[in-house]
């Protein structure tokens, strides 16, 4: 008899797991790519925590180099968890803060320019996001807006045009792509795999920036849904203040969850949706086991499958046009 649709379908034994992505992260690194170990950047958050767990259990602490590359909009705590992180595994950090790099490109510029097409009070001193409205609130097509609060606490919305918007996600895009440049200049230097840190939503529904987070050599965790990921958490004794941490973007000023800019489910709807859709699960069957309506069950399915599309070219590598010579 099948079990019944709930969250238990994605429970795993931890030990199995992580002997099973150990091995094949040494088999990778050390034999196929022949490097001599791996480098990360840590965010503080759970899956490059996790990830980090991994490596050293396959590697070793010596063989795996943590990076701490917060910038002036990251969160307070970013710094003091991602070192705290290194600590705990026993392996070397380096701090790099990438504010003055984005700076010279632009990208606070940049994005302040578009925000201020939106609310023109917007200035000097003042936090931004961008939010989706969830998808279990509006039937209609959903569209991102800017949330911005001035210096005295007064918060301000409005829907984004398309060419703000574009405008604010290339600019804030700059913040993943330098700190993937600076893991590749220290794998360059170490002769070092680089490794990403997506878990299975992130992977599978484009929630990466393509050269950005979304570049690597490894990446140890994208088969597992983010409710693995923490059962590996638990197992790998990673601290107690990263596993109750909220997930975050930490891109924007404004603190903001990945649910709100990306997903508009939990996490954990997410988690067991996308499990649903990718094993035919019907809709009557999941909507009680996610507490969902069969209507906002259909909605979040067209909102996997269509985040699924357009991360095609997010995963498409670049296009030959003489594949028969271009080895």
């Amino acid at each position: 008899m099948a079990a019944p649709f709930s969250a238990k379908l994605l429970s795993l034994d931890p030990a199995v797991e992580v002997e099973k992505i150990g091995a094949s992260i040494h088999e990778q690194v050390l034999r196929r790519f022949r490097k001599k170990g791996l480098v990360l950047g840590l965010s503080g958050g759970i899956d490059s925590s996790v990830v980090a767990a991994l490596a050293v259990h396959a590697l070793g602490p010596n063989r795996v180099l943590g990076l701490l590359m917060p910038e002036k909009e990251s969160s307070s705590d970013t710094l003091q968890l991602s070192q705290s992180v290194a600590d705990h595994l026993g392996i070397k950090a380096v701090h790099a803060d990438i504010s003055g790099i984005l700076e010279a490109a632009g990208s606070y510029r940049e994005r302040d320019a578009a925000v201020k097409k939106m609310i023109p009070e917007y200035g000097g001193g003042w936090k931004c996001k961008i939010v989706l409205p969830s998808v279990l609130e509006t039937e209609q097509f959903r569209t991102f807006s800017v949330v911005a609060e001035s210096p005295t606490g007064e918060t301000k919305k409005a829907r984004l045009e398309l060419e703000p918007y574009l405008q604010i996600v290339a600019a804030t895009n700059f913040k993943q792509r330098v700190r993937k440049m600076i893991e590749y200049h220290h794998a360059d230097r170490l002769r070092y795999a680089v490794a990403g840190t997506a878990n299975r939503l992130e992977h599978d529904q484009g929630f990466f920036v393509k050269l950005g987070d979304g570049a690597a050599d490894v990446k140890p965790i994208a088969h597992l849904y983010k409710s693995q990921v923490y059962q590996l958490a638990e197992f790998l004794g990673v601290p107690d203040e990263i596993r109750r941490r909220t997930p975050t973007t930490d891109t924007y000023s404004m603190e903001q969850t990945q649910e709100e800019f990306y997903f508009g489910l939990s996490l954990e709807q997410t988690d067991l949706c996308l499990y649903a859709r990718d094993h035919g699960i019907p809709i009557e069957v999941v909507a009680p086991a996610v507490g969902l309506s069969p209507d906002q069950v259909t909605r979040a399915f067209e909102m996997l499958d269509s985040k699924r599309e357009a991360a095609r070219y997010l995963h498409a590598p670049a296009a030959l046009f003489d594949p028969e010579h271009a080895r």
